[in-house]
């Protein structure tokens, strides 16, 4: 169709394949197969004469409408992605959700106020293309699904802590080997099961025992400054606690490994800039350091 509107407009092969950047022969050659294709002729051709056969102004003109609503699609969409607007799908961690990521949503509304979010929060790894997220927030030491586009957020330090209370009643560990004699609480969700590793040197894993586990962070948090026991928690869960007195925290020479807050979505292709803006604007108010390890 455009090489074919092309030819009218121009009035002649030459000056078509000219505006085209193409050669003439391909020209020809390309009006000869639309016409094949639609089984009529669209030109009446002699050496020296080109005209419009009476469906080929049809043709034409059906052409023209076709091809500029096309063109208008195409820059309709295009501004699309260039402008951050519409219904952003996040999935993200419960507790994390809760204490850092509800708080900056007013700040990214008004940066963006044409993108409207839907979140969902749950402790599970959702599949975000079948459930239809744009983009998941992830705690991990790797971002997971080799699949996935993943970016680094802020990194997540996890820490052993207990109430004061508890520490008086037990005493406090000096090294990981005396945890064995302790009440530790679990994490349902940890890939480490009933043991915590420490990042040494040299690395090592220490098998824990306690009497509750629990599959959210927040819980064992409350039930740490009640003093039930010791946990192995990450400071954006623990931070304020620890800053207040409400909990302790043990082992400060022996560190757990860290973990990493990422961004991951789909495909880096064709990225939307309602994904792209909210992906910054969290990088950036998180970052290398963290607003929850202010202090600690």
């Amino acid at each position: 169709m455009q090489v074919f509107t092309a030819v009218v407009d121009a009035g002649s092969f030459v000056r078509a394949a000219e505006r085209l950047e193409q050669s003439t022969t391909a020209v020809s050659r390309q009006l000869a197969e639309l016409e094949a294709h639609l089984g009529v002729r669209l030109l009446q051709r002699t050496t020296r004469t080109m005209s419009l056969t009476e469906v080929g102004r049809v043709y034409y003109a059906q052409c023209v409408s076709l091809l500029a609503e096309l063109a208008e699609t195409e820059a309709a969409v295009s501004s699309v992605s260039q402008i951050a607007s519409g219904v952003l799908r996040v999935n993200a961690p419960v507790s994390f959700a809760i204490r850092h990521l509800a708080p900056l949503l007013p700040r990214f509304r008004t940066l963006q106020p044409q993108v409207g979010i839907e979140l969902a929060v749950n402790d599970r790894v959702v599949d975000l293309v079948d459930e239809g997220y744009d983009l998941a927030l992830r705690i991990s030491r790797q971002p997971l699904a080799s699949t996935l586009i993943a970016r680094r957020l802020a990194p997540i330090r996890v820490v052993v802590c207990a109430s004061p209370d508890y520490l008086a009643r037990h005493g406090t560990p000096a090294a990981p080997h005396e945890l064995g004699r302790h009440q530790c609480l679990g994490y349902s969700y940890t890939d480490r099961g009933t043991s915590w590793e420490f990042a040494g040197p040299p690395p090592h894993s220490v098998e824990v025992n306690g009497f509750l586990r629990a599959n959210n962070g927040d819980v064992l948090v409350e039930a740490a400054i009640a003093g039930a026991g010791l946990i192995a928690q990450p400071t954006f869960l623990v931070g304020d606690a620890l800053r207040d007195g409400r909990l302790v925290r043990v082992l400060a020479d022996h560190a757990l490994p860290d973990y990493t807050a990422w961004a991951v979505y789909p495909s880096r292709r064709f990225l939307s800039a309602k994904v792209r803006s909210f992906v910054d604007f969290l990088a950036a108010a998180w970052g290398d350091t963290p607003p929850w390890d202010a202090g600690l």
